[in-house]
């Protein structure tokens, strides 16, 4: 194994270490790691070549991270996949859905995968793009520094929105249908991808300047609402777009929140709500009606009601944004931005 990080596919056929490393959530380090110690790797290379993982090499793997997930220290992993052996029991991993998880070596990779759920299967995938595969194999693995590594990776290239849209909410979704239908074995998997993601939506967050003077965007869940992950989203979003914003978090009780709106004067306070049990349309209604400023220039803030809780019929005097980009391109809207 040659250890290279290079994802480009090559005139040979297969693919690189990279891009197989990327594909599964894993180091290219530990990649080495499995030849030396285990025998994992592409099973021939032409000399002077680096080798390339051929469709056989990466079912060879796709089984040898399986079996890990399910629990097995890597060196039975890597004899029962090895063997090829039918006795062992391997729950299904986020790659285990029908398809071969590498390209034929005369097609390119194709961006999405169109793979469906397999009878039996915990995580469900559909029209989902293959880095969300690669996150949830190293989630199951409780792999830190590779699910940050991957989190990086995919909004730097996609962009934030983008990320959080189309990878971090459908492999978030997919853990999460595993959890529930596991009696909570994998909770662990959740808590741990869930901070992961928290954490590098903090790191994206933009200082706001000084001196500026345009109003902030307050941001805050609901009384009792303690899912918080989509609020940081829409705040690491608005932050990357320059515009000013407090955070205030989970289950700000509501007198709590009138004073803050009073106190900041907000353009605009997006009101998240998981569940219709938390959202509070008389509390929305109220923040939607509150002015101030002296009289003959009394001003009021937007309203958006945001996150599943916020079922029709709208709130009157509110907004309601369907998604993260739509609730971005709103508070923009609203600022003049």
């Amino acid at each position: 194994m040659d250890g290279t990080d290079d994802s480009r596919p090559g005139t040979g056929g297969g693919l690189t270490t990279g891009a197989v490393a990327r594909r599964f959530g894993v180091a290219p380090t530990t990649l080495r790691s499995w030849d030396q110690r285990y025998g994992i790797a592409p099973a021939a290379h032409e000399g002077g070549k680096h080798r390339r993982w051929t469709a056989a090499d990466v079912a060879l793997l796709e089984r040898m991270c399986a079996l890990t997930n399910a629990g097995l220290p890597p060196a039975e992993a890597a004899r029962v996949a090895r063997a090829g052996t039918r006795t062992a029991p391997v729950p299904e991993s986020p790659g285990s859905d029908g398809e071969p998880s590498a390209p034929a070596p005369d097609r390119p990779a194709r961006p999405r995968s169109t793979a469906r759920r397999r009878a039996g299967s915990g995580l469900q995938w559909g029209d989902a793009r293959v880095e969300c595969k690669g996150l949830a194999r190293a989630a199951l693995r409780l792999d830190s520094h590779a699910v940050d590594r991957l989190l990086e990776a995919v909004i730097a290239e996609h962009g934030l929105v983008a990320a959080w849209t189309e990878v971090v909410v459908p492999t978030l979704r997919a853990v999460g249908r595993k959890w529930e239908s596991s009696g909570e074995k994998y909770v662990e998997v959740e808590h741990l991808l869930s901070w992961h993601v928290s954490s590098a939506l903090h790191r994206r967050q933009a200082v706001p300047d000084e001196g500026s003077t345009a109003d902030p965007v307050v941001l805050a869940c609901v009384p009792g609402e303690t899912h918080t992950l989509p609020l940081e989203a829409l705040a690491a979003a608005l932050g990357e777009r320059g515009l000013p914003v407090r955070m205030f978090g989970a289950a700000l009780p509501a007198e709590a929140l009138i004073e803050a709106v009073r106190r900041t004067g907000p353009s605009a306070v997006a009101l998240w709500a998981q569940s219709r049990t938390t959202a509070s349309r008389p509390l929305a209604q109220h923040v939607a009606q509150m002015t101030w400023g002296v009289r003959g220039a009394r001003r009021q803030p937007a309203v958006l009601t945001v996150g599943p809780g916020w079922t029709a019929p709208l709130v009157p005097g509110t907004l309601h944004p369907l998604g993260l980009r739509e609730a971005v391109d709103t508070v923009a809207s609203v600022l003049g931005r």
